[in-house]
């Protein structure tokens, strides 16, 4: 398939995908059944804690270490933002951080279905025959791994710097897991780090060279791992971020900024 032909129909896909999105299935449904292997760490894993309760007048807490902020509930699936000067915000985080920080957001009213990210984020819809048939459902070990699909996935928060097309936010228009995120989501600017870079050239990698490595070749979700890209052989790739000769533990020094999260 020529990469015209391919951009089209990606951008039918996530036209059709934004038209009939699937219904939203919470992630507390998945861990009922997923109680032994995931529902045992997802609670401390730092997708499920992407947002996070609080007390006192911030009622939850976004992001981590240094770069927290507080929000406050003001409304179904809206948060207002502390800024720098003690005001709160109603739309910034609607408008900036809700595509990557919440799960399931309607791209007319900007509200989010579940705060933090969530089993739908990544795996999808679930078909309700997956659990006799696990190559149904995206990510697990059966399923196809088409990289640019594979790619999508994990793009649609971690490629800060781009953003979609259609509405003009810096996050996916209305992404559904199994369509071509790239047919709406231009790629822009990676930020100016070694970590957004890494993921910026992975995916042209993919996109342009069809590369067949993707975050998945390297990182393990549930399980808050990053061990086997410990044993994947040194490419072009690794030098963002590791030294072209030495040990591999040995890596580059560098302070993560973010215009976009505003750190």
């Amino acid at each position: 398939m020529g990469p015209r032909r391919r951009l089209a129909l990606g951008l039918v896909l996530a036209l059709r995908a934004a038209a009939q999105a699937p219904e939203y299935v919470t992630g507390d449904e998945c861990l009922f059944c997923h109680r032994t292997k995931v529902a045992n760490t997802w609670q401390q894993n730092p997708h499920a804690t992407t947002i996070r309760p609080a007390e006192g007048a911030a009622d939850h807490v976004l992001g981590a270490r240094g770069h927290a902020r507080d929000l406050r509930q003001s409304g179904y699936g809206k948060f207002a933002l502390r800024s720098s000067d003690g005001s709160w915000d109603a739309d910034k985080f609607a408008n900036r951080c809700a595509g990557c920080h919440a799960t399931a957001v309607d791209p007319k009213t900007r509200a989010f279905a579940a705060s933090a990210v969530d089993c739908y984020a990544c795996h999808g819809a679930a078909d309700l025959n997956h659990s006799k048939d696990t190559s149904l459902m995206w990510l697990s070990r059966k399923h196809s791994a088409d990289p640019r699909l594979v790619t999508s996935i994990c793009a649609q928060c971690h490629l800060r710097g781009g953003g979609s097309k259609s509405s003009g936010l810096p996050y996916a228009n209305n992404f559904v897991v199994g369509a071509d995120l790239f047919g709406d989501f231009q790629l822009g600017e990676p930020e100016p780090n070694p970590g957004d870079r890494h993921v910026y050239v992975n995916v042209r990698d993919v996109l342009e060279n069809s590369g067949t490595m993707t975050c998945m070749s390297c990182h393990q979700v549930h399980g808050d791992s990053s061990q086997k890209h410990r044993r994947v052989l040194t490419g072009p790739i690794c030098l963002e971020c590791h030294n072209e000769t030495g040990p591999k533990k040995v890596v580059k020094a560098f302070v993560v900024h973010s215009k976009l999260c505003q750190y």
